[in-house]
């Protein structure tokens, strides 16, 4: 048996968590600054690594106490060294070390995206096949990874501009809804015609690509220029007539980028022979999202519970578990990388 401490500070969502053998999570702990962000309408960057190191140590204490365990007992620590916010990478990454180099544990570095990836892995029931296609959907990433083994990766295609949750972010903004934007439309949405206002939607033709940024500047400009609303709306601030149809808006927003999300990623499965799709990231929790790639995709489609979605600290563990199989182990000297990718390992 292989027990790993993971530790996650990417980004608002201080965590820790115990998990055995890849796959069986023993404790997860998730401290979420939300609160905190939502005035802003994001996340402010210097408030959330503040804010990481006040919760960093009881976070641990706790998954540890509710793993009913040591630090000593651990076989490895795993923390997430990027991408993501810099001051906030830096806690976690830090605390890492100290208790690796305190207990003489190896220190294994985690790729968020690949952390995110993992997530499914935490099913303990579910068969994963390779080759598999895995569409990564956050709040700073909309990525198609396909995927030949452990750690074999071949990147199909990211946004070009807004991440699929950074759009429900400011959407959700726009209409005047709280933050996060994504639970907050969806809930809009239920009441609402997704067939109400034709939204655009890039396709970007012969690629794997995506861009919702024109997506977000139509829903701007049907705002500002809705007859009720009392006078133009710069981009970021929330509409202030009870008027306008924001059941509506947000139905048709979110239909056209489940849309997008859905085919591209059908196509890149037929492409590549896919054998199964995963979801990951938060966006991976949208109901409706869900919904239609089981409908849609030809091969079966796993989705992690919801909680395993937004960041958390069981999957960076997960990572590292099957990383510590490998050999794989980082130095001292691992620091944060903000804009860290997957690369091709196929």
């Amino acid at each position: 048996m292989t027990h790993i401490l993971g530790i996650e500070t990417s980004c608002d969502e201080t965590a820790a968590a115990v998990v055995k053998d890849g796959r069986e999570i023993i404790s997860n702990v998730v401290a979420s600054q939300a609160k905190i962000h939502e005035r802003y309408g994001g996340v402010f960057p210097e408030i959330a690594s503040r804010q990481h190191i006040l919760h960093i140590i009881p976070v641990l204490e706790k998954a540890l106490a509710q793993a009913g365990t040591e630090l000593d007992q651990m076989d490895a620590v795993a923390v997430t060294y990027g991408p993501g916010l810099a001051g906030s990478l830096l806690v976690g990454v830090n605390v890492a070390k100290a208790l690796a180099l305190a207990k003489h544990l190896p220190l294994i570095g985690i790729n968020h995206l690949e952390a995110h990836i993992y997530a499914n892995w935490l099913q303990e029931d579910e068969k994963i096949l390779f080759p598999l296609l895995c569409l990564i959907a956050s709040g700073g990433h909309t990525n198609l990874v396909l995927m030949s083994g452990h750690e074999k990766y071949q990147p199909l295609g990211q946004t070009l501009d807004d991440a699929a949750g950074e759009a429900f972010d400011k959407v959700a903004r726009l209409l005047g809804l709280g933050y996060p934007g994504g639970p907050e439309i969806q809930l809009a949405a239920q009441a609402g015609d997704p067939s109400a206002f034709d939204l655009p939607r890039a396709w970007l033709k012969g690629t794997y690509n995506f861009s919702f940024s024109g997506l977000k500047t139509a829903v701007l400009y049907l705002v500002r220029d809705y007859p009720a609303t009392a006078g133009p709306l710069a981009e970021g601030e929330g509409a202030s007539s009870d008027d306008l149809p924001v059941a509506d808006l947000a139905a048709s927003f979110q239909a056209a980028v489940v849309e997008v999300l859905v085919e591209k990623t059908r196509a890149a499965a037929e492409e590549w022979d896919a054998r199964q799709v995963l979801l990951a990231g938060g966006v991976a929790s949208n109901t409706l999202l869900r919904q239609q790639m089981t409908e849609r995709i030809g091969v079966p489609v796993l989705c992690p519970s919801p909680e395993l979605c937004t960041d958390n600290a069981a999957c960076v563990a997960a990572v590292g578990c099957f990383k510590l199989s490998a050999g794989e182990q980082a130095g001292w000297d691992l620091d944060v990388v903000p804009g860290l990718k997957l690369i091709v390992t196929w």
